[in-house]
């Protein structure tokens, strides 16, 4: 039987139409609509209904693809910076001097120059002069294949020619999948070489596909950037294998199990930095690390998250995705006395352990349930889910030293009743509220009676509170009905003199620099969460 489907007719008008809207009708997966607009005239009065589904399903399509691009393919937004610049030009002979000045530089100066080439620009600098012959194949290394064309072949010739060491290899463009034998020797010449810096991402397709496990003998690593591969089993492999120099280690969208995580820190003795994203594995992790300072985990299934032994950890960050069980996170606090960062408890997706205690609403404090490290605290909280809001108090309790609270209002369809100023003033003193917090940042604010009432209560009791960032969820057309949102809030007695509320939106598209590996691993930067964006349209509201 002939299955093809014959070629339909393109209604004009709707291709005109279409064609506004910046679609094709005559591209091969716009068969369905050329089809739909072929016969819409024969429709009558039903033709504007059907116009209105077919444009809502359109729309909805759209923003089910962007949300699966997010998902599964966050490396187009991610993706470390090489160190070169394709703007870049190197003149031997400035054209307004006879004398070459550049190629009386020491050669490490010219070695250090010529790697912030572009690599086919770095290799040419060998036909510029006798001086230059030796310098890229002495220089180490920096390579982008994403400059290349071809790429497959460019790429070994590439690393066959040039002796090493390897300063960063950044592979992103190549079809991996299509030339397994290719991947497993560039990664051999690459150990062998000495690399330092790796980021070796799989060309979209397919998700699973195995990275060789050659990877796991470069001992000379020091970051390690993996997006879209099968994580290799480690099971077998000898405890000689190791990553003694590895300092910063990102997986995105690696299927990779909870042994094959425990593998890794175990043998690197020097790793600081740890960011999962968007693993679709469950995991269970118990982190034991003398050298951890920076884990964070992004839309990754995580049952349980066990701090075990780790003194030099700082930064703990845990951004929920759904669960297909709809299972909740185990955070479980042991050992990490240098812990100051915590982010982002959700009562609704996250069990706090402390001290072997579970923390509930109405959990009475104690020596072992508090961790007096912590001082800057993130928090997604449904104000209008009563069962969300009764937790908030038992949490702030368990860190009385935060001085910085930032709180995301996250999304609900619930009405939390009687969760009035009267709710908060029953829970009793919280001691980091009354004497230590010093800055709010309150983000995706709705205007809700739940929001207001908890942001009266702070306001209220908050002694040392010197700043307040309210940033502003989308949906408010202007000022005016922000103003009307927050009058209420101008006629209570706040606590502190200095306090400042800053109405803002937030222009970050991915909704705050928490989710960027390089801000949050930044640790010269105070609060990785707040950006200068949180700046732009402030309106001084007390």
């Amino acid at each position: 039987m002939d299955t093809r489907v014959s070629p339909v007719p393109v209604n004009p008008a709707m291709a005109a139409e279409f064609r506004r809207l910046g679609i094709d009708p005559d591209e091969p997966e716009g068969l369905f609509r050329r089809a739909t607009a072929a016969t819409i005239d024969t429709l009558g009065p039903l033709a504007p209904m059907v116009t209105v589904a077919r444009e809502f399903l359109d729309t909805q399509l759209n923003e089910y693809e962007k949300f699966v691009d997010r998902l599964f393919f966050p490396t187009n937004y991610d993706l470390p910076t090489p160190p070169v610049s394709a703007a870049s030009r190197l003149f031997a002979l400035p054209p307004d001097d006879a004398v070459d000045r550049v190629s009386c530089l020491p050669d490490t100066l010219l070695g250090n120059i010529v790697s912030r080439l572009p690599i086919k620009d770095a290799a040419r600098t060998a036909a510029l002069s006798r001086r230059w012959n030796g310098v890229w194949r002495s220089a180490p290394l920096v390579l982008a294949d994403a400059d290349l064309l071809p790429v497959t072949s460019t790429v070994s010739s590439v690393l066959a020619a040039h002796p090493g060491p390897f300063r960063c290899v950044h592979l992103t463009s190549s079809r991996m999948a299509e030339f397994p034998g290719l991947l497993t020797s560039w990664l051999q010449l690459l150990a062998d070489k000495g690399i330092q810096e790796l980021v070796l991402v799989n060309h979209r397709y397919p998700l699973d596909f195995a990275l060789p496990a050659t990877f796991l003998g470069m001992a000379t690593l020091t970051r390690l950037y993996l997006g879209l591969w099968r994580f290799p089993c480690t099971a077998g492999h000898p405890r000689s294998t190791c990553f003694p120099n590895l300092r910063e280690l990102e997986l995105c969208n690696v299927l990779v199990e909870s042994r094959d995580l425990d593998f890794i820190l175990d043998r690197s003795p020097v790793l600081e930095a740890l960011t999962v994203k968007g693993n679709l594995f469950k995991l269970r992790l118990r982190l034991v690390s003398q050298s951890l300072m920076c884990v964070q985990f992004f839309s990754s299934f995580i049952e349980e998250i066990f701090v075990l032994d780790a003194p030099r950890l700082e930064q703990l960050v845990h951004s929920h995705v759904w669960a297909p069980d709809g299972n909740r996170t185990k955070i479980k606090i042991g050992h990490a006395p240098k812990l100051n960062w915590l982010g982002y408890l959700d009562p609704e997706n996250h069990v706090l352990d402390v001290g072997n205690t579970i923390i509930k609403a109405g959990t009475r404090v104690s020596p072992s349930t508090i961790v007096p490290s912590v001082t800057f605290l993130a928090m997604e909280v449904r104000f209008g889910v009563r069962n969300d809001a009764k937790m908030i108090p038992s949490f702030l309790r368990c860190f009385p030293n935060v001085d910085r609270l930032y709180i995301r209002c996250g999304k609900t369809d619930q009405s939390a009743g009687k969760l009035n100023l009267k709710f908060w003033h029953e829970s009793g003193i919280i001691e980091c509220i009354r004497s230590r917090i010093n800055l709010l940042v309150f983000r995706d604010f709705h205007g809700g009676r739940s929001e207001l009432a908890f942001l009266k209560f702070f306001f209220e009791n908050a002694l040392v509170l010197k700043e307040v960032v309210v940033m502003l969820a989308a949906g408010f057309t202007s000022m005016e009905e922000v103003h009307s949102k927050v009058a209420s809030l101008e006629s209570i007695k706040w606590a502190s003199e200095a306090s400042l509320v800053l109405m803002t939106w937030c222009s970050d598209p991915r909704g705050g620099c928490i989710r960027s590996f390089k801000r949050g691993s930044d640790f010269s930067v105070r609060d990785p969460l707040i950006t200068a964006e949180v700046t732009a349209g402030v309106v001084d509201a007390k």
